[in-house]
């Protein structure tokens, strides 16, 4: 036999359900994003690795993009996110776009990782962004756009945080422990500090030029739950969240810090409150970002949300619904050839009635078409073999409720309607 040939590392497979798994997600977030008047939109899946290379930091641009030449000779990536599209996006049409400008996105993007439970190499990305505004009510806006996906879906504030933070807040408070002059290496290190070891993150720390007493003094600041309370910026994020009604799911974290260059105020990421799991969302504050890339200079905010980790944490705490392989509601079953054009012109009839009809291709035994139902997920069957014809009537079974009833064929629609609460 042939060797099978398997996918790329990294990569996913969407059967049916996993499918139906990816829309439910996307239609909470389109739901989400626009109940809060923000467009959708999209950009290329390929963009220069010039776009990324000032704006999104080394580790993703050296390590975890996929670069290669096109036959010009230019270089190229897949594009490992979307927020320097966005930037770029909004730079050609300076004088064009009404401002605020509310946008969101999903789609496939991909980064040269090392796959892992809850990463992959190419995965789907929610993003939201809002710019043209300054403000922490701004920022408060994102996340209860956030926390209103998780109540869309049945998270509960028990189940889910928002935890933030400051970068302005934290310049502030590196430059009080002398941290200023090697900043970003500080950063990452914050960034690292529950992703290794106490001792592998002290010896990191050492090579960050850290020293030790600098180090003791860090400790103690990435432990103060209160610290956002020095902060008015912090404090009028808060103040416009719990007015948004979400103020249960925050909670300050000093060690979120994200690892991305261009953040530069408010900091957020997701996660579940067992801590389980990795990250489920992260962004923040992303005031120069737009002029970076030629623009002018415009505030901004906003986060992204890959489908890998909700999706993992949806499953693990029960939120996602019974979900079909098939979208039909009502499956017509065919007795013989004598009566397929019949049961064709019925499954026609079934869906001028705006009813799902699914329409079983050849004759075979009852039971056999009735495993097919069961086995995707449709709920009714439509029988109308020879005595049901002369009649004029279709024998019609709920397989959920394991009843069957035999109607005059016109009245089979509504009744399935009736019964699907349509």
């Amino acid at each position: 036999m042939k060797n099978k040939i398997q996918s790329v590392k990294g990569t996913r497979d969407f059967y049916p359900e996993q499918m139906l798994l990816r829309n439910w997600l996307y239609g909470n977030m389109r739901t989400a994003a626009q109940l809060f008047g923000y467009q959708e939109y999209d950009g290329p899946f390929i963009e220069t690795l010039e776009l990324y290379a000032a704006k999104s930091g080394e580790e993703l641009v050296k390590e975890q993009s996929f670069v290669f030449n096109d036959r010009g000779g230019d270089q190229v990536t897949l594009r490992p996110e979307l927020t320097p599209s966005l930037a770029r996006m909004i730079a050609a049409r300076p004088a064009q776009l009404p401002r605020p400008i509310r946008w969101w996105s999903f789609g496939p993007f991909w980064r040269y990782e090392r796959p892992q439970k809850g990463r992959s190499r190419e995965f789907f990305q929610w993003n939201v962004d809002l710019l043209g505004v300054d403000s922490p009510a701004a920022d408060a806006e994102l996340a209860a756009v956030a926390a209103t996906f998780f109540r869309l879906i049945g998270f509960s504030a028990t189940e889910i945080k928002l935890q933030f933070n400051n970068r302005r807040l934290m310049d502030d408070e590196l430059a009080a422990l002398g941290l200023s002059e090697n900043k970003k290496a500080v950063f990452r290190l914050i960034d690292r500090r529950d992703k290794m070891p106490a001792e592998a993150w002290d010896r990191y720390a050492g090579e960050a030029g850290v020293r030790p007493e600098q180090l003791d003094r860090l400790k103690t600041l990435l432990a103060n739950g209160q610290l956002w309370e020095k902060s008015a910026e912090c404090q009028a994020f808060v103040a416009a969240a719990q007015a948004l009604g979400i103020g249960d799911y925050l909670e300050y974290d000093p060690t979120v810090i994200r690892g991305l260059d261009y953040y530069t105020g408010t900091v957020l990421e997701a996660r579940d409150r067992e801590g389980e799991f990795r990250a489920i969302l992260g962004g923040g504050r992303y005031d120069n970002l737009v002029g970076e890339v030629g623009g002018e200079r415009l505030p901004g905010v906003g986060f992204a949300m890959g489908d890998v980790v909700i999706g993992l944490v949806a499953q693990k705490y029960g939120k996602t619904p019974p979900l079909s392989p098939s979208p039909a509601q009502v499956l017509v079953t065919q007795f013989d050839a004598a009566t397929g054009a019949e049961a064709l012109r019925l499954a026609a009839e079934l869906r001028a009635a705006g009813l799902r009809a699914e329409w079983y291709p050849e004759p075979a035994k009852l039971d056999r078409q009735l495993k097919y139902a069961n086995a995707t997920g449709v709920r009714f069957a439509a029988l109308a073999g020879p005595d049901e014809l002369a009649q004029g009537e279709v024998t019609l079974r709920d397989l959920a409720a394991r009843t069957q009833e035999r109607l005059p064929r016109a009245e089979v629609a509504a009744r399935v309607r009736a019964r699907l609460g349509m």
